[in-house]
């Protein structure tokens, strides 16, 4: 218990306020793994402080939601003439960001004193001491308003480098995926100086920025790859292939490529689609024609259940493919040889692998996102996925034989 005008203030936050900010923290931790990985270093002390932080993004305030323990119920301080100028805004900054609104005219002094007895209490007060987003990269003079508030309080006041939003959300700029770093410094006595505290944040920062993400060799040589001229045609080309021949399904591809740059995963996908659909028409003339081709890790009980499949629904057989491990070329080879016209086994296939592909890519590229942060271990994830589907396809053909 601390002691306010000697009365007693309970040093641990109502289990309400710990719940909703446990509640954001798991929000805004899934919104950046998803848009490129958030990961801490170091960790607030306990009871209330004043958090200052470098700030050059709206996404400076998840970031640090994200990072920080929700047991100190970080509650930020927004501009009052932006974030609460509207009631829409209003709601979305006290619900999501946990905001209060602090004047930048005047009266800003008074709404940060208001929020002592919460400091007391044990809250994390997060500010921004520069009033306003860098453009530069640089950081601006500290204002005196949070050390103010923290020797009013009797906390100290830590400071905190962030690193990574300023691409991820650039001022006046668009979303885009990137590695979002914290880094929370030692505590400062309340009694510091705004050039102390500026120089404290701005060394956190730095320090932040220049570490270098440590990567994955073949990481980096399936990027290079994949972001070449050559990424595009590698993925119709291998799925162009199992759709006749080539016993490797195009979804062990895209799971190499998508966690490896998740971005291009839209781009892979489509281009694996489209190389399972024309290599699969092929498949369907030529079996029509009378031409076999080879179909290693197939058996004669899959080229049955398909020919009876036909049989009863035509080219929407197809749709089972998905889900019955029975290879693609099977199914193509099979309704050449049943007379399927070649406009409807199209339309069905594209469905069917469609929904497939697309599925499996997106599903790669954002358990990709999730583990950016660890793609020093790429290597180990190609060797169980490889592992993973050696295993899943003797399983297939065993149960199919």
């Amino acid at each position: 218990m601390n002691t306010l005008l000697g009365t007693p203030v309970p040093s641990v936050l109502p289990r309400r306020s710990r719940a909703a900010a446990a509640l954001r923290r798991g929000l805004w931790w899934t919104v950046l793994s998803l848009t490129g990985g958030v990961e801490r270093r170091g960790r607030l002390p306990g009871g209330g402080c004043v958090v200052v932080a470098n700030h050059s993004s709206h996404a400076d305030t998840a970031a640090l939601l994200a990072a920080l323990d929700a047991r100190h119920g970080p509650a930020i301080g927004a501009a009052a003439d932006y974030w609460f100028a509207s009631p829409w805004r209003r709601r979305i900054c006290r619900r999501l960001a946990a905001g209060f609104p602090v004047r930048r005219g005047g009266g800003g002094m008074d709404d940060l004193l208001s929020m002592a007895g919460e400091l007391r209490a044990g809250r994390a007060v997060v500010l921004f001491p520069e009033g306003t987003r860098a453009s530069d990269g640089e950081l601006g003079s500290f204002h005196r308003g949070a050390l103010v508030l923290a020797e009013e309080a009797g906390v100290p006041v830590v400071p905190v480098g962030i690193a990574g939003t300023d691409r991820l959300l650039p001022k006046h700029g668009r979303l885009r995926s990137s590695l979002v770093r914290v880094t929370v410094g030692e505590p400062l006595p309340s009694a510091v100086t705004p050039e102390q505290a500026r120089d404290a944040v701005r060394a956190l920062q730095s320090r932040t920025a220049r570490e270098p993400l440590r990567d994955s060799a073949a990481r980096r040589r399936v990027a290079a790859v994949v972001t070449s001229w050559w990424g595009l045609p590698l993925a119709f080309c291998w799925a162009f292939a199992e759709a006749l021949s080539w016993p490797l399904m195009p979804e062990l591809l895209l799971g190499a490529v998508c966690v490896a740059v998740p971005r291009a995963a839209l781009k892979m996908s489509l281009g694996a689609l489209a190389g399972s659909l024309a290599g699969g028409l092929l498949a369907l003339q030529l079996a029509s024609a009378g031409a076999q081709l080879p179909a290693p890790l197939t058996t004669d009980r899959m080229r049955a259940e398909v020919r009876h499949e036909l049989a009863l629904e035509g080219a929407s057989a197809v749709r089972h493919q998905p889900w019955n491990g029975i290879p693609f070329k099977v199914y193509g080879v099979e309704a050449g040889r049943a007379g399927v016209p070649a406009a409807e086994w199209l339309g069905a296939s594209a469905a069917a692998r469609g929904s497939r592909t697309l599925t499996v890519g997106l599903a790669f590229a954002g358990f990709g996102l999730l583990l950016r942060r660890h793609r020093r271990h790429y290597g180990r994830f190609l060797a169980l996925l490889g592992g993973g589907f050696a295993a899943g396809l003797s399983m297939i053909v065993h149960g199919w034989g």
